[in-house]
């Protein structure tokens, strides 16, 4: 099988599927720049990666951040620097339920995604490929009905960072339950992740951009505990996949096990 080629820039990834995403895709053959907020983890894990004989580089990010995010750009811009992947894996998830965890975790899932992508596309290549590491959590089957028609279709750009901004204000104010939000913020950012990936797909087809989420399953990381019956292997494959599309592959899908499954 031939090596792949290019760069891919990975956020969220000195530990976790993060982590196995760098490691999958540096042995596929690409160079790989290990994103992480946490200078001295990050470079740790670029460097473990790099003992194991693969190229990979540290590039210090804080998807929560416009000036970091700027910052990344600016130093890529100066190498000039293309990406043939961009892997937007940055996520968390918090204890509890309040104004705080639903505004941290929606900056983080959702408009940490999004801000990063859009800093990052003019250093995209011809045919690159934006990757969305999402959750089954953010299946709409699993909103209201009243939320669910409020996110399918997805409404534009403005209109769906405007509606994550009033599930925020809402658990503020204490009107969530009575407006039909659920209880998890961390759901609320994944489904407002899939449908921006709709609505970037659909913006970037003509650049032959391939934009998709991808379900990893309930892996076996700090975040999914140790009894997920997936390890990070198996979590890391179908992301890896989709960021290594052909030029005529999928897009503005969402995938687990490498097969389209429903928004």
């Amino acid at each position: 099988m031939p090596k792949a080629k290019g760069t891919v820039l990975v956020t969220g990834a000195n530990q976790g599927i993060g982590f196995e995403v760098c490691r999958q895709l540096g042995r596929s053959g690409m160079r790989v720049l290990l994103t992480a907020r946490d200078p001295v983890a990050g470079e740790e894990a670029a460097a473990c990666l790099r003992a194991e004989g693969l190229e990979v580089a540290f590039e210090r990010l804080d998807v929560a951040s416009q000036e970091s995010i700027d910052a990344l750009g600016a130093r890529l811009e100066g190498r000039e620097q293309r990406l043939a992947a961009l892997i937007n894996n940055a996520a968390i998830t918090m204890d509890g339920f309040d104004e705080n965890v639903a505004e941290q975790t929606t900056a983080v899932n959702f408009f940490g995604a999004w801000n990063v992508t859009a800093r990052l596309l003019p250093l995209l290549e011809e045919h690159g490929r934006v990757v969305m590491v999402s959750s089954g959590a953010g299946e709409l089957g699993n909103l209201a009905p009243e939320i669910r028609r409020r996110f399918d279709p997805p409404p534009s750009k403005g209109a769906l960072a405007a509606l994550v901004r009033e599930f925020v204000a809402d658990v503020r104010s204490g009107q969530d339950a009575r407006r039909g939000w659920p209880r998890s913020a961390y759901r609320i950012s994944k489904v407002a992740l899939n449908a921006l990936t709709r609505l970037l797909a659909a913006e970037l087809k003509g650049r032959g951009v391939r934009v998709n989420a991808v379900c990893p399953g309930w892996v076996r990381t700090r975040m999914g505990g140790s009894s997920a019956p997936r390890t990070v292997e198996e979590g890391a494959d179908t992301v890896v996949w989709a960021a290594l599309l052909p030029p005529d592959g999928p897009t503005g899908g969402f995938f687990r096990d490498r097969k389209p499954i429903d928004w």
